[in-house]
């Protein structure tokens, strides 16, 4: 079976995602990058970005995790403290995006390589909230700066919310997500960063989560997710 025909039936990427993803050299077929037009033989291991993916339709999974200080968001497992070993779930789930290992709080794990796509996408601008402590007293000025952007990374980061929580600690909504941006745009200002909490992704927050805990994703809140994302296409 040609890969294309064979990704499309895992139901997680459309066809010119997956000639993207081919020509980026991210599917591989045994471990191996593959062309586009390749062949998958009976037995044969396909991933994307290390992701192994089934023709199958295996039940979808969806978590909410309230990650601690520590663990790392990587499915390789040979990395000590990885979210993948953390969790123990009993079968294959990986990351929607990260959290840095010094950060916490919320973030999503699946099996759903189609939805992790969908959010993933920078121009949708899906929102991310974090409480953030830092070093010294939140000044206005500062929460201005935060909210009209910061030069970090050769860029210029998009506005985003602020509001001040306490005199050491503020509350920040992104809708993109750069290399540990929020530390970044604190350091860029003076600030440096003591503690940094994800509290809420789109409409899914942390509500009846203790530190270390995960659930999965209520009914509602996968309805709410996929009217949001059809919404989007």
């Amino acid at each position: 079976m040609r890969i294309n025909k064979y990704i499309s039936e895992t139901g997680v990427y459309p066809r010119r995602e997956t000639d993207r993803l081919i020509a980026a050299g991210r599917i591989t077929i045994n471990g191996i990058a593959c062309a586009a037009g390749a062949s998958v033989e009976p037995g044969d291991t396909v991933a994307v970005d290390g992701v192994t993916l089934s023709p199958d339709r295996e039940e979808r999974v969806y978590l909410a995790l309230n990650k601690p200080v520590g663990i790392t968001c990587t499915a390789a497992r040979q990395v000590e403290g990885n979210i993948i070993d953390y969790v123990g779930y009993p079968s294959r789930i990986f990351a929607v995006g990260r959290l840095d290992k010094q950060s916490e709080g919320l973030i999503l794990m699946t099996n759903d390589g189609a939805v992790v796509n969908r959010m993933m996408r920078s121009e949708h601008g899906h929102e991310k909230e974090y409480n953030v402590t830092v070093d010294k007293p939140v000044t206005e000025a500062f929460l201005q700066e935060m909210s009209d952007g910061v030069d970090i990374l050769g860029t210029r980061t998009k506005p985003c919310l602020t509001r001040r929580i306490t005199d050491n600690e503020f509350a920040i909504v992104l809708t993109q997500g750069l290399n540990l941006q929020i530390r970044r745009m604190c350091k860029e200002l003076g600030y440096r960063v003591l503690r940094l909490e994800r509290i809420r992704i789109m409409h899914i927050t942390l509500s009846g989560l203790e530190r270390g805990q995960w659930r999965h994703l209520t009914a509602e809140e996968l309805a709410e997710l996929y009217s949001r994302l059809d919404a989007e296409k």
